[in-house]
């Protein structure tokens, strides 16, 4: 961010170093968080779930109703001076829900746990349809699937849901013009693509080590959102392709340890709750880097511990503390 928020902040006339103060504040309050919620037992997790969760859904409903619309979307609630995006913190709390009906279901044969996943389900989709979010409706639905199937689900549901999601798609393509555009551009090379084609190109000129610290210039001279969506390429632009490898191998660690920790775990809640978390987790970074790196269409999508956005920071550390809180002995 020190390199690559000041073009930024210049271009809206702003402090130089704008973005990196008020994130170091987030990043203050989401360790806070983080190491709060990592000292609670499973239960407590699930209490705190749903209040956040609750909390949320009305705060998003909140925000179709007075949240300002900005570049054709409404996810923002304006408070003081501080723009929050309650559906980054209602993500965790939705998966511990999910995860808790699902364990549930398996405990008491005549509890109605696929209803309640479901009901959870529609509720944060239809939300964030609204807004539109749509890649954040995507992120939830393929989590969502995934602990669904490792539920039980039988395969005949997977394609159904799959096929759902094809149709899905296509209406979106077919009916909303933003959508359209953003297909377009990705499926027409020659289009107006820029933002991936100047990430691409950061890529490109890199190298394996990149310009050096503080030395970057195209990512973040000629991508409007270098600190955040495509901090990426803002990486790759500095510190190289290098840099970006042992980024992904970090957030292959996290994963891979976290799912490592819940293996052989008895209670399905946990192993429910963390695969799904790290699925959350995972999916997030993957469609950031695929978008930087010309492979999805743009998705609006921040990289997770690295971008500015101080709600999805929040986020973030809500999900490591969770995750932290489930596995630790």
């Amino acid at each position: 961010l020190l390199s690559a928020s000041p073009p930024v902040a210049i271009r809206r006339h702003l402090p130089h170093f704008y973005f990196v103060q008020r994130q170091l504040i987030f990043a203050v309050f989401g360790a806070g968080i983080m190491i709060a919620v990592s000292l609670l037992s499973p239960s407590n997790i699930r209490r705190l779930s749903l209040a956040v969760f609750v909390i949320s859904i009305f705060s998003m409903i909140a925000v179709l109703l007075i949240g300002p619309e900005i570049n054709g979307a409404q996810r923002w609630l304006r408070i003081a001076d501080v723009s929050v995006q309650p559906s980054e913190v209602m993500k965790p709390a939705f998966i511990i829900m999910t995860a808790w009906a699902f364990a549930e279901g398996i405990k008491r044969k005549d509890m109605p746990a696929h209803s309640f996943a479901f009901g959870f389900f529609v509720i944060a989709a239809l939300l964030l349809i609204l807004q539109p979010d749509f890649g954040q409706t995507l992120l939830i639905t393929a989590t969502w699937v995934g602990m669904f199937f490792l539920a039980g689900l039988a395969w005949s549901w997977v394609m159904l849901f799959l096929v759902a999601g094809v149709i899905g798609l296509y209406l979106a393509y077919q009916f909303l013009p933003h959508v359209t555009a953003r297909i377009d551009h990705f499926l027409d090379p020659s289009g107006e693509n820029y933002q991936i084609a100047r990430a691409l190109e950061a890529f490109r000129q890199a190298g394996w080590f990149g310009r050096g610290p503080g030395e970057g210039s195209l990512a973040e001279q000629y991508l409007p959102d270098a600190h955040n969506d495509f901090i990426f390429a803002a990486i790759a632009d500095e510190f190289g392709v290098l840099a970006c490898l042992l980024l992904l191998l970090i957030y292959g660690g996290i994963v891979f340890l976290s799912l490592m920790r819940v293996r052989n775990m008895q209670d399905p809640f946990v192993r429910f709750a963390v695969s799904g978390l790290m699925m959350l987790f995972a999916l997030q970074a993957g469609i950031n880097m695929s978008v930087n790196l010309g492979l999805i269409p743009a998705k609006g999508m921040t990289l997770p511990l690295i971008s500015y956005g101080g709600t999805s920071l929040i986020g973030i550390s809500l999900l490591l503390g969770m995750t932290t809180a489930l596995t630790r002995r």
